[in-house]
């Protein structure tokens, strides 16, 4: 099924780019090149060009690229059937229907408000409100995007603040919370977390993520809502789940719980 929707979206996505080539497509690309040569290879490894260009946006390129290069992500875990990592390492996928609890008995914890919770933790809202496996796809897309968006700063349209940082903080966040409720209510599912393959991409996972996160941290109107999604797993120790699967407690990016608003900010949302 997550097949068939993306294999639909890259056809729609690369009619589109046939259709609305744009100027700054070529100038763009070389900037990614240039500047945040991790994101580029993540456009050499697409097998649809077009899909990627069609998300760049010529009146703000820096969210453009870093959008193109996070849905390209997830078109990539779906051709590989595997996470690619930031540093060129791929990590198996987690299969469907693994017996682990939907993400959606946890979005309990968080504000529904918060249009992260809406869009991927509310019941048949995506597919990582069902799958664990999809919800580390998220992560993983969220992780690549940040780091893109720091590299790309210098691409920010002047007196624009757009809060890359808040995806990366709710997935974390999400991953944080699914994690300690099945340490303590999902018996089944803890015990398929400690299992060490599943254990090992969970860990690797997070730690690139906490990784990109505190690089993060120094890049001031990144962030609206990531304080409060940052609590969520700030206060976890070696005793609560994530630590047992890291083997160590999850570190804080305590400067990142600082909250930066700019009211020319428009937090970017992504349904994907």
């Amino acid at each position: 099924m997550r097949s068939a929707i993306v294999a639909m979206c890259v056809a729609f996505a690369s009619a589109l780019s046939s259709a609305t080539a744009a100027p700054c497509h070529a100038p763009a690309l070389e900037q990614l090149s240039r500047l945040a040569p991790e994101g580029y290879q993540v456009y050499r490894k697409a097998k649809d060009k077009q899909f990627f260009t069609s998300w760049i946006s010529c009146d703000n390129v820096q969210l453009g690229l870093t959008t193109a290069v996070h849905e390209t992500v997830h078109m990539i875990t779906e051709e590989e059937n595997a996470y690619p990592l930031i540093d060129g390492r791929r990590l198996p996928r987690v299969p469907e229907r693994r017996p682990l609890f939907p993400p959606k008995l946890a979005a309990g914890s968080f504000d529904p408000a918060s249009t992260y919770v809406e869009t991927y933790m509310k019941p048949g809202a995506a597919t990582s409100a069902e799958e664990f496996g999809y919800l580390l796809n998220e992560l993983n897309a969220y992780t690549h995007d940040l780091h893109a968006a720091v590299q790309l700063r210098a691409l920010s349209v002047p007196g624009q603040s757009v809060h890359h940082r808040d995806g990366l903080a709710a997935l974390m966040a999400f991953v944080a919370v699914y994690t300690e409720q099945a340490r303590t209510r999902h018996a089944d599912t803890w015990r398929e977390l400690q299992e060490p393959a599943l254990r090992r991409t969970v860990a690797t996972l997070w730690a690139q993520a906490e990784d990109v996160m505190g690089n993060s941290c120094r890049t001031p109107d990144y962030g609206f809502e990531a304080p409060v999604f940052l609590e969520h797993f700030c206060r976890a120790t070696i005793h609560h789940a994530l630590g047992t699967l890291l083997g160590r407690p999850p570190r804080c990016p305590v400067s990142c719980k600082e909250k930066h608003v700019s009211s020319t900010g428009h937090p970017r949302r992504r349904g994907s």
